[in-house]
């Protein structure tokens, strides 16, 4: 078991004071964005090893390497090779995150393998896969936490529409009343993102002004659009369901789900991809054509997950996929010691309070990661998630 050295990612939509609060440090007054626990190359959480030198410390990614069968156990590589397959995060948005959808198994491996044929250098603006493998995601709620996620039932949104009475609104109103309800979002989506820039901009800018008058369930989308100022996709969240999780609150987003996080801190679980197609408030490249093959044009309830609790204290957070699992433990006082070991590598991070692990005491923020199948004891108070892979 080791204590990782994580680091944080300044993306200018972060929180400036959210993960200082979190880790009991001064701001800096820079946006602190996301703070990565796992061995993502772009930013590995980094373990100390002995050397002749004196210790140092290694990036986990290449400790685990080094011995993948050690480190994340037989099992865990027969089904994802020799890599952790899930990346966790301390997430705090200030600002909104741009609107974006991510593939599904089969759509990342044959976009990574064209794009691989094509020639198109990773780190090329306009590269839609950047590994092959899907990116489904978690975000718990540490704080209030809002965002969109999914489509609204397309009357529903005619509704809000129409009460913008903006007259460039109205022909999308009309489309969202058509049936079938996919083929009404779509078009209605096709339309957002392939219309004239200069009218589109201009739409954004009357609508912004509605909804800011308005105030209610319009307000959020005003906040988007004082952000993103005329940025097309304001008018795409206007499609989506407006999600307000409370902490403990979890949303799942799947393969295809359109989504975006408003503001909040929260802890993120992913399976460990790149993979992003992005439909707005953002200045990055857009690929119309293949986001309107990644999107799923389905409305519905976005569900919020509330953890499922089990004798032992732990409360698992249940999502349909293998890479992750996310559960936590909110221990009071007192409370007896629970056995953590597992065949599956974990990361197990604190908080609140100071929950122990082994001989680690953990403060909120901080982390370790635990090898396959090495005995670990979870003592002590405080609030403690663990993340693995599906046993």
């Amino acid at each position: 078991m080791d204590r990782l050295s994580t680091t944080v990612r300044p993306y200018a939509w972060g929180s400036t004071t959210a993960i200082p609060e979190l880790l009991g440090t001064a701001p800096t007054g820079e946006p602190q964005a996301e703070m990565w626990m796992g061995a993502h190359p772009g930013a590995p959480s980094r373990v100390t090893r002995p050397t002749p030198d004196g210790p140092r410390e290694v990036p986990l990614n290449e400790v685990i390497a080094a011995d993948p069968d050690r480190e994340l156990g037989p099992a865990t590589v027969a089904r994802f090779g020799p890599r952790l397959p899930f990346l966790l995060k301390v997430l705090a948005a200030g600002t909104p995150l741009s609107l974006q959808v991510h593939p599904d198994r089969e759509q990342a491996a044959a976009g990574h393998a064209a794009e691989e044929r094509a020639g198109i250098p990773l780190d090329a603006p306009h590269r839609n896969y950047k590994d092959p493998h899907h990116k489904p995601e978690l975000i718990c709620a540490l704080t209030p936490f809002e965002g969109f996620c999914g489509f609204r039932a397309p009357a529903e949104t005619a509704g809000l529409l129409a009460a913008l009475d903006v007259d460039s609104l109205k022909p999308y109103v009309d489309l969202l009343h058509a049936h079938p309800e996919d083929a009404a979002l779509r078009e209605v989506l096709t339309a957002i993102l392939t219309a004239d820039p200069d009218a589109i901009a201009d739409t954004v800018a009357e609508t912004a002004a509605a909804c800011a008058r308005l105030g209610g369930s319009h307000a959020p989308y005003a906040t988007l659009a004082h952000h993103y100022p005329r940025d097309r996709g304001v008018l795409a969240a206007l499609l989506l369901n407006h999600v307000r999780l409370q902490p403990g609150e979890a949303m799942y987003l799947g393969a295809g789900v359109p989504h975006s996080y408003l503001r909040g801190l929260g802890v993120e679980i992913m399976a460990n991809s790149d993979n992003v197609l992005r439909c707005g408030l953002t200045p990055k490249h857009i690929d119309v054509p293949e986001l309107l093959r990644v999107v799923r044009f389905e409305a519905g309830d976005p569900g919020i997950l509330r953890p499922e609790p089990s004798p032992s204290g732990e409360e698992v957070y249940d999502t349909p996929v293998d890479e992750f699992r996310l559960s936590r433990y909110v221990r009071p006082e007192g409370a007896a010691p629970a056995d953590l070991t597992a065949p599956t590598p974990q990361i197990l991070l604190a908080t609140a309070g100071t929950p122990r692990v082994g001989d680690l005491a953990l403060t909120p923020g901080h982390s370790v990661f635990v090898p396959a199948g090495e005995t670990v004891e979870l003592s002590g108070s405080g609030t403690l998630f663990r993340a693995t892979v599906v046993a």
